[in-house]
């Protein structure tokens, strides 16, 4: 099959010998080729720019109307500057785009060719969305907010969204799309020096899953208890309650003593954590067998959802990301009703100006909107990569992160509603009401306020199935981002086996997370929630940020970004990525290591050991970086300066698609 070129290319896309030695339903190879069968379908893109390649309109089918150039990559076919004659192409092929050369170039089109794509728009929208909010929108956000300045907090944290978070967000967002490919591989068309950044993405993500599940096995555990006429955590009557449990509803006139301890703390405390039995980080004490059988729950249901890959979790999160909002709703309208919910509200956005000139506000910003969008972990680029080829990402990133912060300032009304209703039936001020924080404002403060509610047993379990499932899309995204990592750096071992990765890495976090099973479990979730991912995620999105905009370049990323829009980005995301999002990066980092977080949890002040061994945990993530860094200069050959050059160059140009033609980004 011959197709001539227009006046716009300066190539063939294909010799021109004849396709008919072909088999059927095979691929043949002419001039180091890859031709695909003629009677393969000529798959496009974008399903509104379908061409039929019929007998008469064969020419057409050839001509690239959508701006690529044809024009062979001038990257050398082995990737390092120096061409090898048993790899590349014969020269009498020199004329052909999309030069492949040897078992390399053969398997790059080929997973091209193979890789899935979302069924549905809406099915990335959803899945994206439903990474990004999770347990923190609910639980972190409004206490950020009242912590520092209330309705004044708003203000550093929407010049933070959208000078840091959003660029970062668009900037993954965009490279995973464009170059298809999970964390790790994608560096080698990118800058193959900063490799490691995958590999530390991975690590960082075995960490999340170790810990983060175990507090949705915590809200499975309260979700079964809820099933109940009379909510366990109501009465101080139960066998883990101590002689200083005092309820404040009782109908009795009861005071409130220096010691005294609400059924609600006593239960997440005693009878879901049971940290009573344990001594802390140095004495963990046994396995709880009932939060073990809540994880191993879990984890069946996440590996059952994303097993297949985006096909079967893309529908899973129709119901894990758009049910938080419909339970969201509910309590919405129920906390409103409530007695002195309007002392919540007016606590919760009454503004106090003068923290707007404390750094520690601005830090809390930034750290909040970054954690809660979620760049860096891998997950943005392995799910943009099963998206079309010019699908608009643009308008994507701007979509899912304004819902992501409105939930978040939505969330703030839920919770503080039902605080101001804690304030008037104790007869306290909202902040006594509201002085826990993490976890215990949702395990301890809002399920007491349940517990004492009309229909408690009703808004409990439709409480705990929403954080249930606020939970498990964030999951289903984290171990996504690994799998997607993996099998696109080792296809030739796992592309056809990922049900069998899929069940090794779930049994893997499961094991990681024998740890935070135990009776001091509380206390390890909380030291690799502050030291694991925090400032190690933070370094990752500062060198991939300055990787992408300094080392590939930020004119190469805008035109990649204009291949797949049709437009370029203008000044203000070119200045984002350039300078404000690193530096926005380098100041939380900063900030971060000069002031390391006090632990306390309950009762129990951390040794200082465990600051160490928090460091520890965190090095060992980014550690990967400079040690890929020396292992790719010692194995390139050449002078010091040649091996500098060839680390930095991209290996593979990546292959633009147009229906059954892949054609290399020049």
């Amino acid at each position: 099959m011959e197709k001539k070129a227009t006046s716009n290319e300066t190539q063939l896309l294909t010799s021109k010998k004849g396709t008919s030695d072909c088999n059927e339903g095979e691929d043949c190879k002419e001039n180091g080729l890859l031709i695909k069968n003629p009677k393969s379908a000529l798959r496009l893109m974008e399903d509104g720019n379908k061409i039929h390649p019929g007998q008469g309109n064969k020419e057409e089918a050839a001509q690239i109307s959508n701006g690529y150039s044809g024009v062979q990559s001038s990257v050398p076919c082995n990737g390092v500057g120096e061409v090898e004659d048993a790899q590349c192409t014969n020269p009498a092929a020199t004329t052909t785009a999309a030069t492949t050369c040897g078992a390399e170039g053969q398997q790059q089109l080929m997973e091209l060719e193979d890789r899935e794509t979302w069924s549905k728009k809406i099915d990335f929208l959803l899945s994206v969305i439903g990474y990004a909010v999770d347990l923190g929108n609910v639980w972190r956000f409004p206490y950020i907010c009242y912590q520092n300045g209330g309705g004044a907090f708003l203000i550093p944290y929407t010049i933070m969204a959208i000078f840091g978070g959003i660029p970062l967000f668009y900037m993954e967002l965009a490279l995973g799309q464009y170059h298809r490919n999970g964390c790790i591989s994608i560096w080698r068309k990118i800058c193959p020096i900063f490799k490691g950044i995958g590999f530390a993405i991975c690590v960082i993500d075995l960490y999340v899953a170790s810990y983060y599940n175990t507090i949705m096995a915590w809200v499975f555990y309260y979700l079964v208890s809820s099933f109940t006429t009379e909510l366990p955590w109501t009465s101080c009557n139960n066998a883990w309650n101590t002689g200083n449990c005092t309820t404040y509803f009782s109908k009795d006139n009861i005071s409130w003593a220096l010691h005294s301890i609400s059924p609600a703390e006593e239960f997440y405390t005693r009878q879901v954590l049971q940290v009573h039995r344990s001594n802390g980080l140095d004495d963990l004490g046994g396995i709880s067998w009932q939060l073990t059988l809540c994880l191993l729950l879990i984890f069946i249901i996440v590996y059952f959802s994303i097993w297949k890959g985006v096909k079967t979790s893309g529908k899973v999160v129709w119901v894990t990301a758009t049910f938080p909002y419909v339970i969201l709703f509910i309590l919405l309208v129920r906390g409103a009703t409530l007695p002195g919910a309007w002392r919540g509200v007016l606590y919760y956005l009454k503004p106090e100006w003068q923290k707007l000139l404390a750094t520690e506000v601005w830090v809390d910003a930034a750290a909040q909107i970054f954690f809660s969008l979620g760049p860096g972990f891998g997950v943005l680029l392995a799910y943009a990569s099963y998206n079309k080829f010019h699908n608009n990402c643009y308008q994507d990133a701007l979509v899912t992160s304004t819902v992501n912060c409105l939930t978040s300032f939505v969330s703030g009304f839920v919770i503080f509603t039902v605080l101001g209703y804690m304030a008037e039936m104790r007869n306290e001020d909202v902040s006594e009401v509201a002085k826990d924080m993490g976890p215990s404002l949702l395990f301890i403060t809002y399920a007491e306020a349940i517990a004492n509610m009309p229909a408690s047993t009703f808004f409990a379990i439709i409480f705990f199935l929403m954080l249930l499932t606020l939970g498990l899309d964030s999951t289903f995204a984290g171990l996504e981002g690994v799998i997607t990592g993996v099998l696109d750096e080792f296809p030739h071992v796992w592309s056809k086996r990922r049900e069998f990765f899929v069940l090794g890495l779930i049994i893997i976090c499961f094991l990681g997370s024998l740890a935070t099973l135990t009776f001091g479990g509380a206390y390890v979730v909380k030291l690799f929630e502050e030291y694991a991912t925090g400032p190690a995620v933070l370094t990752v999105v500062f060198l991939e940020a300055v990787a992408v905009a300094w080392f590939y370049g930020i004119t190469q990323f805008c035109n990649d970004v204009k291949e797949m829009l049709g437009f370029t980005p203008g000044w203000y995301w070119r200045v984002c990525w350039v300078a404000i999002s690193p530096i926005f990066l380098l100041f939380v980092t900063c900030s971060f290591l000069s002031n390391p977080p006090e632990l306390r949890l309950f009762d129990y002040n951390y040794p200082y050991w465990t600051t160490v061994l928090g460091y520890c945990i965190g090095t060992s993530s980014i550690i990967c970086i400079p040690i890929y860094m020396v292992y790719r200069l010692i194995i390139t050959p050449g002078t010091f300066k040649e091996r500098i050059l060839k680390s930095i160059t991209p290996e593979t140009a990546t292959e633009i698609p147009f229906g059954d033609i892949r054609m290399n980004a020049v």
